[in-house]
């Protein structure tokens, strides 16, 4: 049997030019912004715009351009050569806000003409925001085009235990020299309004369940930690603690901080910039005795081990594969909806 893995991400600018168009597509998304589109294309429009400059002169201290294309595309080969040992598969990038579309894609899928597909998010830790987002587009794409195919989705797994040991490995790698061992360790994840927790998004709660999974396994490092929530933008309230405000208590504590991007897999601006440059600064200003940060799992031997064990499993609810039940109060979670 052939099979096709879509593998998911958000996508990013892939020169200057593409930086407004990029965050217009970002913002018009309804999982974004939850208004009728009357209203919230003209207001995607206004946000882009205002936004533009500054996010040109983030990519401009990264080459002009966002990495995630090329890194995504290794771990769609790294994990196509590992899925190889199982039998025919083949993966596919599809991109939520930038190239390759998904639109694009699932024509390059067609003519694979696959017996059936597998949607792979790279976000472990389930949003309605991001990885929700990208499936319900396939989906609608596959009414639109009426492509009627076995299709597998790979809801999330924040607990998965390749994933967690991948964590582990480039956690301890990167405190093992350490002389100073007085460092918070900072689990960062991209924030989200506090409006949509409480509108039943298992976002928060999937993070939680990664940290205490990754911390089960550094028990004997008798390492101090907590969890931060970064990339905070507009007027709503977002789930906290934020990021810059515990980097500034620690640094001022003479701490060192090592930071890890707990739901980052891939290296973009918010890894390259933000948490190198910006934190890293902040961190320094503020009296912080070193600042290091953990690299994303990228195309880590474990990580895309993982990656191929939830292409390999069965459906656990439904046609969703997930490592972990969200409790009943996260009705955004596409497999509460499934009857067991």
């Amino acid at each position: 049997m052939k099979k096709a893995v879509i593998l998911f991400n958000l996508g990013g600018p892939d020169k200057l030019e593409s930086v407004e168009p990029f965050l217009f597509n970002l913002f018009s998304d309804p999982a974004i912004i939850s208004i009728p589109t009357i209203f919230r294309y003209p207001l995607a429009k206004i946000i882009s715009k205002r936004r533009t400059p500054i996010a040109k002169n983030i990519y401009k201290e990264i080459g002009n351009k966002s990495p995630i294309l090329e890194l995504t595309q290794n771990q769609a080969k790294s994990l196509e050569n590992n899925l190889s040992r199982e039998g025919e598969y083949k993966c596919f990038v599809a991109m939520r806000c930038w190239h390759p579309r998904a639109s694009d894609v699932i024509k390059k899928v067609k003519e694979y003409n696959p017996d059936e597909v597998i949607l792979l998010p790279l976000y472990p830790q389930y949003s309605a925001s991001t990885s929700g987002s990208s499936i319900n587009e396939w989906y609608d794409l596959c009414r639109k085009e009426k492509y009627n195919i076995k299709t597998k989705t790979i809801c999330c797994y924040p607990t998965e235990n390749n994933f967690i040991e991948s964590h582990v490995n480039l956690i301890k790698k990167t405190i093992k020299n350490l002389e100073n061992k007085n460092f918070k360790l900072l689990f960062s994840a991209h924030g989200l309004p506090k409006i949509k927790i409480k509108k039943g998004d298992p976002y928060q709660w999937q993070i939680e369940k990664t940290v205490e999974g990754i911390m089960s396994k550094l028990t004997n490092e008798n390492i101090d930690y907590i969890i931060s929530y970064q990339s905070r933008v507009g007027p709503l309230k977002w789930i906290g603690p934020s990021t810059d405000e515990i980097i500034i208590k620690y640094s001022k504590e003479k701490k060192g901080i090592v930071i890890v991007p707990v739901a980052f897999v891939s290296e973009h601006s918010e890894t390259l910039v933000e948490l190198d440059i910006e934190y890293k600064k902040l961190a320094e200003k503020n009296g912080c005795s070193f600042y290091k940060r953990v690299p994303a799992l990228g195309i880590e031997e474990n990580f895309i081990k993982g990656l191929a064990n939830l292409v390999l499993q069965k459906e656990t609810r439904g046609n969703f594969v997930s490592s972990v039940m969200c409790p009943n109060k996260y009705v955004k979670c596409p497999c509460l909806a499934i009857k067991s």
